[in-house]
Formats: structure tokens, sequence, C-alpha cells
């Protein structure tokens, strides 16, 4: 390809750690290849967030980013400005490259996770647990807000904002709260046999699980909501959802 070309054709990219599986990459190349679009869009896999300004610097036409674990939030700081929601969010998976370098920050893991479960929500679906407090989890607990859903967090530790422990959860919060949402990479591609520690034998056709992970497509975490009868969710949905949003947001006028 002639320099001419390829200063017209635009990049894109994923910033995370340990990254090559990412879905990201797959679907934004297939995108390109569908819409006939000469853009290319590869993974930036950092150890350490503060490497992403050589990057913008050393990556001409560099339009736009997706942030993945564990930068979210950690990447805050680099950006420019930050759109609203993202800020109130407090995190930011989606980045903007201006003309000039600039960098904003927004947030649509929001928009993918409301719009993949709002089909599913019954009117007994009112409370709602998070396992994991990351990047990630702030997001959702932004649209459960938003969908008029109480949340809690659940974590390892007792920590600020942390109402339960794995150790805390008993059959009786189980069935009170039936929206559970797995927003750790416990049970993620290789590790499949692994699955957050709850009471699963307290599920019922009334609840939602929700897993963030999208490979494998059915984690154990999902597979002991279905045999209870539960309406199970994984990440593809909401995935595809997050990165249409994410490409409206690149291709601003």
């Amino acid at each position: 390809m002639d320099n001419t070309q390829d200063n017209i054709k635009l990049k894109f990219g994923l910033v995370g750690r340990q990254i090559s599986y990412s879905f990201s990459r797959g679907y934004f190349a297939e995108k390109f290849k569908q819409e006939n679009l000469p853009y290319t869009y590869v993974n930036f896999d950092l150890q350490a967030i503060t490497e992403l300004n050589a990057i913008i610097k050393n990556t001409p036409n560099l339009k736009g980013l997706n942030v993945t674990i564990p930068y979210k939030e950690e990447v805050i700081p680099i950006l420019d400005s930050l759109n609203k929601r993202a800020k109130k969010i407090g995190a930011v998976n989606t980045i903007r490259i201006t003309h000039n370098n600039k960098l904003k920050g927004y947030n649509t893991d929001y928009y993918g996770f409301k719009k993949s479960l709002e089909p599913h929500l019954k009117k007994q679906h009112k409370r709602a647990l998070i396992l994991g407090t990351g990047g990630a989890s702030k997001a959702i607990a932004y649209a459960l807000k938003k969908l008029n859903i109480t949340y809690n967090y659940v974590s390892r530790s007792k920590k600020e904002g942390v109402k339960f422990t794995y150790l805390d959860l008993t059959k009786d919060i189980i069935s009170n709260y039936n929206i559970i949402i797995n927003c750790t990479p416990i049970g993620t591609f290789p590790n499949v046999e692994a699955c957050p520690d709850i009471p699963y034998n307290a599920l019922s056709k009334n609840h939602i699980l929700y897993d963030l992970i999208y490979n494998p497509e059915e984690t154990k975490f999902l597979s002991y909501g279905k045999r209870k009868g539960a309406t199970t969710i994984n990440g593809l949905e909401m995935l595809k959802l997050q990165a249409e949003k994410a490409w409206t947001i690149w291709n601003k006028s």
C-alpha cells in the first residue's frame, strides 16, 4: 500500500491487558470487511496504562479506542475530557480521539447492558446483586438505577459500598434478589470450570442470571441458573450493542 492510501486509512483499537482473545478486534474486522471500509482495528496489550500516551503519539490516524479490563477506571486521569454519563459512572470503555489528539472518554457498557437486559424484565425483577466491583460493574449499577432496580454489590471482602461478601450470601438473600449479574472474570475461557461462589440451589424460574462473559457461550454460572429454570443471558449481545454505540461516537462529525 502506498503512503497516500495509508494516510487515510483510519485505525481503531482495544486497550487492555492479556487481550489476545478479544471480542472487539474480530467484531470490527468483520464490520469493516462487510461495509467495505479501509480501516484497521488492533489490540494494544499494555502492562501499564501509562503506555497509552506513547501509543497515541506514535500511531498515525488513530481515531478511536475501546478500553477493557483492567483499565476502565485507570484510564480516566490520562483523558482530556469525559462525557457527562461516563463521569457519573466513573468508568470509561470508549475513547474518541480528535484531530488534535485530544482524548474524550465515554461509557457504552451502560447502554449495551441496559438494552440487552430490558426485554427480559418482568414485574418481579426489582432487586439485583452485582458480583464484582470493577469498572464494568459501575456501568451495570448505573443502568440498574436508570431502570429503577435496587442493587447491592457482592465482593470477596467488605469495603465501602459493598453490602455482602460471598460468605454472607444465604438462600434467603438469593431468593430476595431476582437478578444476579456476574461482572467478574470468573468462568472465562480457559477456566470454564470456575464460577462465582453463591448458593445456586436458591435460584428459581423467577431469576435472571446475567454473565458479562461471552466465552464460553454458557458459563458454569449460567448453566447452574438454567438448571433451576432461570432466564440466562451471556455478554455477547451487550458487547455488540456497546461496540455499535462506540462506532457511532467515533464517527461523530
